[in-house]
């Protein structure tokens, strides 16, 4: 079982903002919203943008490069819910942010 790993710490992340830290083999985008954070994969699946750069408003995140549409909470496409980014549990232990990345069932693991 895949541990949690501090990726940063309450008040690095501004409210409405997102940043993108590596945690094992993926890039995981963090959200700051509503005083929540949520963890979502940062690549997009059309072609691979960092979706840690795209627009946030509210609890959704727009790609930067061809405006594909993604829930921060379960990772959902908005325009095609068949298709979903991975999503990561997040907890905040003191003053740390913290990211539990699961492998996916798929990988046989």
């Amino acid at each position: 079982m895949q541990e949690y790993v501090t990726v940063a710490r309450i008040g690095e992340i501004a409210e409405g903002e997102s940043a993108a830290f590596p945690v094992g083999e993926k890039i995981v985008a963090l959200y700051h919203s509503a005083g929540k954070y949520h963890a979502i994969d940062d690549l997009c699946p059309h072609m691979g943008a960092s979706l840690s750069a795209g627009q946030l408003e509210g609890k959704t995140v727009t790609c930067p490069w061809h405006a594909w549409r993604f829930s921060i909470c379960d990772g959902t496409w908005l325009d095609n819910p068949r298709l979903k980014v991975d999503t990561f549990e997040v907890r905040i232990e003191g003053d740390e942010i913290q990211v539990r990345v699961v492998p996916n069932s798929q990988d046989g693991e």
